[in-house]
């Protein structure tokens, strides 16, 4: 059966990149005794894949990971016994059964919402609400994105989806599709631009706060969370 999972990503493991965080979660499923489909072949390894990978120093409420099990105790079983293997910066959140026919986590991605916040918890971007507002009527937003030969003009406009201050963060969603994937700083470099101010990237806090599927049409898009595609088992 095949398993969508749900976690959180934060803390100094915020540093950890993609590849280090698959393979913790290999020796999580085998230290948390969950029974695991694996591969045949001279060198098997588990059923396992990722969404979106993750920018290293961005934190998450909205990571996934499909899996196969042979066998469970229901949901809630799975999370308390890989919660209790996950070190402090992984929290799981929640376990859903997929269809057979549903497409894997990567694939199904279609947006996500960031928050961008100040790390100073003095400041926040709430006298930009305005600003904001102007920002988005604006038909063409463009960036230069740099493709594997050469850069290219982007209209990013399209897919921005969503645009609001929450909190005295900047909340946004964006397209996060492989064809037109729009990455958090092409939005807060061209806001920043248009609002006439430069702040230091190492002054931000980057969070990942959920990533959606198309329930609708490319025409009428719909987004739900990725969690949503599956039913508790």
């Amino acid at each position: 059966m095949k398993v969508r999972v749900k976690f959180a990503k934060y803390g100094a493991l915020r540093y950890i990149g993609h590849l280090d965080v698959m393979r913790f979660f290999q020796k999580a499923l085998r230290r948390a005794e969950i029974d695991v489909v694996y591969t045949t072949g001279f060198s098997p390894h588990q059923v396992m894949s990722f969404a979106s990978p993750l920018g290293i120093g961005m934190i998450s409420t909205g990571e996934y990971m499909d899996i196969e099990l042979n066998s469970h105790n229901g949901s809630a079983d799975f999370v308390q016994r890989l919660q209790a293997v996950c070190p402090a910066g992984i929290d799981i959140l929640a376990a859903k059964e997929l269809p057979e026919n549903a497409r894997n986590a990567m694939a199904s991605v279609a947006a996500a919402t960031y928050a961008i916040a100040w790390k100073d918890q003095t400041k926040n971007f709430n006298d930009y609400t305005g600003q904001v507002e102007e920002y988005l009527k604006q038909s063409e937003i463009m960036i230069e994105k740099e493709t594997k030969r050469s850069t290219a003009q982007m209209n990013i406009r399209p897919g921005i989806y969503d645009f609001h201050i929450e909190d005295g963060c900047l909340v946004f969603t964006v397209d996060a599709s492989s064809a037109g994937n729009i990455r958090p700083g092409f939005v807060t470099d061209t806001f920043f631009a248009f609002v006439g101010i430069s702040p230091d990237p190492l002054e931000l806090q980057v969070c990942r706060a959920e990533t959606f599927y198309n329930a609708g049409t490319p025409e009428e898009v719909h987004l739900k969370p990725l969690i949503d595609a599956g039913e508790d088992f």
